[in-house]
């Protein structure tokens, strides 16, 4: 990292407090490139079905974590450092709140029951977490390959969220 703003290592902890403080700052700048990672694919897919955007966003969420391995242990299975982090300051930086709003319009359009936005958005960030996970800590998972498996679930939870 010192390499790439051109300073010394040892120096680039003047800028930061501490250890904790400069892989914050990291972990903001990784959440906003993954934002923009899965708000890109699903752009692709347009405004038309927001059921369609949800999978597209799955497929994103652990294409992204696939691709940066590191970043995203260090962002989402660091041991409580993103805790720290101001109210509401996660769910703004990781992009929950667009996956909460694309809930929120499956719900409007009738592709998922209406229920409580939020249980419907965490139950279902838990699962691409979950998949993401596994598949950066387990090697060979899932045998059927990531893909198969996130059209396995989303398959799934389709079913069984439906109205």
């Amino acid at each position: 990292m010192a390499d790439a703003v051109g300073v010394t290592p040892p120096s680039i902890y003047l800028h930061f407090e501490d250890k904790e403080a400069l892989l914050l700052a990291v972990c903001e700048r990784q959440f906003q490139r993954f934002d923009e990672f899965v708000e890109g694919l699903v752009a692709e897919v347009g405004a038309g079905d927001p059921a369609e955007q949800l999978r597209v966003r799955a497929h994103a969420y652990v294409r992204f974590g696939l691709e940066h391995p590191e970043h995203y242990r260090i962002m989402f299975m660091g041991r409580g450092r993103l805790m720290r982090m101001p109210e509401g300051a996660i769910s703004a930086a990781s992009g929950f709140d667009h996956l909460l709003a694309n809930v929120e319009r499956c719900m409007a359009a009738g592709t998922m029951r209406a229920d409580d936005p939020l249980l419907m958005a965490s139950s279902l960030w838990a699962v691409v977490h979950g998949v993401t996970s596994l598949a950066i800590a387990v090697p060979g998972f899932p045998p059927m390959g990531v893909d198969a498996l996130l059209d396995h679930l989303t398959a799934a939870l389709d079913r069984g969220l439906a109205p």
